[in-house]
């Protein structure tokens, strides 16, 4: 889904995230709407709730589940753009899941997957939140991760958790350089995110580093920075895809070899999928999209949505679908914004949409074009390939 506003690869064979992208009921959807047959599905509560900020170091971290057992409990802290596992211990009848060390690490993102099965039927539950950050200080958030290997569309992205007054300031203090050297700018968008890109697509084999010079940089009027840190990813092969809309077709183009064409199905009428370069951001096994998270309501809830390849922050999703007739797939379009290929349910790698998923990366540029919607927003997720050289350099805060 892509109408609402914002607001690697998977370790788990079931990750769970309230993302919004789909077509309605259907096939294989029972009268709930959740899926697989009748009976109510396995609640699963993760507190802190998904998308929690400032987090107290007094708040509990759990995980539960009303029935059946919990199959695993993933958490993860990422702490000055390096990733932690959180070690935790199940109950003994499996239906809570704590952290070994109860209290929360402050001026960390948490992200927590979560499977459970009653036997009969599985859900999974994915959630992030924030922890407070000291009185006077401000991190940036930073997109890729440590030591990650991305395609030639990744973006360096820092958010803050702060309103940031001097821009130029932390603009300074952050440093983005590429081996093979090429010119690299910033970007603002408002006064809590900074974007940094070359003029074109990466070239394969680059390895980028981000110098984080952050720590008593004053941001704000009395609010001083807290981080020190470098940390480096590397770009691996070239992957370019291109959806066009009008013709119902996914045509990838990968360095070194000849392009595939696969059918698909976009946007319906009334909800079309955004034109425009898009960078893959995110990439789950198996999801649950519900239409309320993304201004839909009732209108779907799928638990199993299989191979999904976030686009936007809005929720637009490249996704396989299992729920539409064949005959859909290169014919017409029928989704809530996203883009469906072929699938079963589970996802079978030797589908459209598991072939796709396999041979992506985070990082990867997918391009929508002859859609009948405007061009996506460039802080829209990873959008800022949507900006030509002149306009992104002139974001800078620093001329």
């Amino acid at each position: 889904m892509r109408r609402a506003v914002a607001g690697a690869a998977a370790v788990l064979a079931l990750v769970a995230a309230l993302a919004g992208c789909g077509a309605g009921s259907g096939p294989g959807l029972g009268d709930d709407g959740a899926g697989g047959g009748p009976g109510r599905p396995v609640l699963i509560t993760i507190t802190p709730s998904d998308g929690s900020v400032e987090v107290g170091p007094g708040q509990e971290l759990e995980v539960r589940v009303d029935r059946g057992r919990l199959e695993s409990v993933k958490v993860v802290r990422t702490q000055d753009a390096r990733d932690e596992p959180v070690p935790g211990e199940l109950s003994g009848d499996g239906r809570r899941w704590r952290p070994v060390d109860g209290s929360l690490a402050l001026a960390a993102k948490y992200t927590v997957d979560a499977v459970a099965s009653d036997g009969e039927r599985r859900a999974a539950r994915h959630a992030t939140f924030t922890t407070l950050v000291p009185q006077e200080r401000f991190i940036g958030y930073v997109t890729p991760e440590n030591r990650a290997t991305v395609g030639t569309g990744m973006i360096v992205s820092l958010e803050f958790n702060r309103e940031i007054s001097d821009r130029a300031a932390v603009e300074r203090a952050v440093r983005v350089t590429a081996d093979p050297e090429v010119p690299v700018a910033a970007h603002w968008f408002g006064r809590d995110r900074l974007d940094f890109r070359p003029e074109e697509y990466w070239e394969p084999g680059t390895e980028v580093t981000v110098d984080l010079r952050l720590r008593d940089v004053e941001g704000a009027p009395g609010v001083f920075g807290l981080q020190r840190k470098a940390f480096t990813f590397t770009v691996g092969r070239s992957q370019v895809s291109t959806v066009d809309a009008a013709a119902h077709t996914l045509r990838v183009v990968r360095a070194g070899e000849e392009p595939v064409t696969v059918p698909v199905t976009a946007g319906a009428p009334g909800t079309t999928t955004y034109n425009g370069k898009m960078v893959v951001t995110e990439m789950l096994e198996i999801t649950r999209m519900d239409g309320s998270t993304v201004g839909f309501g009732g209108e779907y809830d799928i638990p199993d949505v299989p191979h999904a390849m976030r686009l936007t922050r809005s929720g637009t999703f490249l996704h396989g679908n299992y729920w539409a007739g064949a005959s859909v797939f290169g014919s017409s379009n029928v989704s809530h914004g996203c883009v469906g290929l072929r699938d079963v349910r589970g996802g079978g790698p030797s589908t459209p949409a598991g072939w796709f998923f396999d041979r992506s990366l985070i990082g990867d540029l997918v391009e929508v074009v002859n859609s009948d919607d405007r061009t996506v927003a460039p802080d829209n997720g990873l959008g800022g390939w949507n900006l030509d050289w002149r306009e992104w350099r002139a974001g800078s805060a620093l001329g």
